[in-house]
């Protein structure tokens, strides 16, 4: 395995193009020295040649003594250890106190967090995000995923006896006489209780017709033996039509004596929960009864498996109303962030204060961050590190070094010909 496999993709790229400008920096002084050897063994420097020597000559010199200045930055050249080389690896934690201390005083203000995240304008980018249909989709499907993923580590039974406790209690302390009332005013003022009577009625005219016969039976059972059977047949017939006509009656007539009376007790009833102890003692003493029915404490006991798997089926199926919800949800959310500009200030005010908060607490063990990381590092990998980073473009410096001295070798020999 070569040394570049060892890295990350872009890692082994910058090994790769830091390698190319090594090599080209590298050629360049080989090159300036061959040519003055060659310039030293046929010409011995006389005449145009001199120039072309002297431009050599310089060209090594510059490119060695910046081949030694950037070496020197990351480890000792030729491996001695020459005072003042390796600067990196034996200054490395102080160059990451620095570094922190740079970015912490530079970078991490409140001038410029702020202005940052004011720009970045995080509600309306957020609300366009979350406007798609696409994307609310594809929230509603990440939620689903966490609300699947809490729902495996939960456990089933603590919370099953913590939520049958807890639905207990509050069912116990609920003042029931109260909202019986507030519940039977709802039902009296939506006309409910009407459409429950004239149910009730018309369940009573189908049981009468439907039992005519048993009910005939039952008065030839109770009649005396010595009345005649046409008597008793004209008895119930009579009797039998005036009830079915009572209640047909009642049931088609919205405005009738009975109707009024029923909605007027109801009323009453309502109106006396609220007001007499002793009817909302009554009231207080079937529910607690109720409560401590075996059924009813059973049903409690199953109110957590009920809603857990009624959450997850939801939150699993895409058609579900649920998701659906979440869905429609998160679009006008988005459109609100989007499209409101005075709920967009008021977030992105927040934010500021948020971001403000934290840069003012925090920024020195944000920036802490850095420095205990060069810390950690070996010296070597942080001399590594850095001159994957920046080794390619330090590399021309070399280059330069190498061209600027012949440059100046070959302006330094003229001018000693000229004068």
């Amino acid at each position: 395995m070569t040394e570049a496999a060892t890295f990350t993709p872009l890692a082994a790229e910058r090994l790769r193009a830091l390698r190319r400008m090594k090599l080209i920096a590298g050629s360049l002084l080989v090159a300036a020295a061959l040519v003055y050897v060659l310039c030293r063994s046929l010409t011995d420097g006389h005449g145009g040649w001199g120039y072309l020597q002297a431009a050599a000559e310089a060209s090594m010199v510059g490119g060695l003594a910046d081949w030694f200045a950037v070496t020197a930055l990351f480890r000792h050249p030729l491996r001695l250890p020459i005072p003042h080389t390796a600067i990196i690896p034996s200054k490395k934690d102080q160059i990451g106190a620095g570094l922190a201390g740079f970015v912490s005083d530079y970078f991490l203000t409140t001038d410029i967090v702020g202005e940052r995240v004011a720009a970045a304008q995080v509600p309306r980018r957020v609300g366009e995000w979350l406007a798609d249909p696409e994307h609310a989709a594809q929230v509603a499907a990440e939620l689903s995923g966490a609300v699947g993923g809490m729902a495996s580590v939960l456990q089933d039974g603590e919370l099953r006896d913590a939520v049958a406790s807890f639905a207990d209690k509050r069912l116990r302390d609920l003042d029931a006489a109260p909202l019986l009332a507030r519940v039977l005013d709802a039902v009296c003022d939506s006309g409910q209780h009407q459409a429950v009577l004239t149910a009730a009625l018309r369940g009573a005219m189908n049981f009468l017709g439907e039992n005519r016969q048993s009910l005939r039976l039952r008065l030839s059972e109770e009649s005396p033996e010595w009345v005649p059977v046409w008597v008793d047949d004209r008895v119930f017939n009579k009797a039998y039509t005036a009830l079915q006509s009572f209640l047909t009656d009642i049931s088609l007539d919205s405005q009738h004596e009975l109707r009024r009376s029923y909605d007027t007790q109801l009323r009453a009833f309502a109106e006396k929960l609220r007001t007499d102890p002793e009817q909302a003692a009554k009231i207080e003493d079937a529910k607690l009864q109720l409560l401590d029915h075996p059924a009813v404490r059973t049903w409690l006991s199953t109110l957590w498996i009920r809603g857990k798997s009624l959450v997850l089926d939801g939150a699993a199926d895409p058609s579900s109303d649920l998701r659906t919800a979440v869905e429609r949800l998160t679009v006008r959310a988005g459109e609100v962030l989007r499209d409101d500009t005075e709920a967009a200030a008021k977030i992105d005010d927040a934010l500021q204060r948020m971001s403000a908060h934290i840069v003012t607490h925090y920024a020195d063990d944000l920036a802490a961050v850095i420095s205990t990381t060069v810390q950690r590092w070996d010296t070597e990998e942080t001399s590594r590190r850095l001159e994957l980073q920046v080794g390619r473009d330090l590399q021309f410096i070399r280059i330069n070094g190498t061209v600027v001295g012949s440059l100046a070798g070959l302006a330094i020999y003229a001018a000693s010909q000229l004068f």
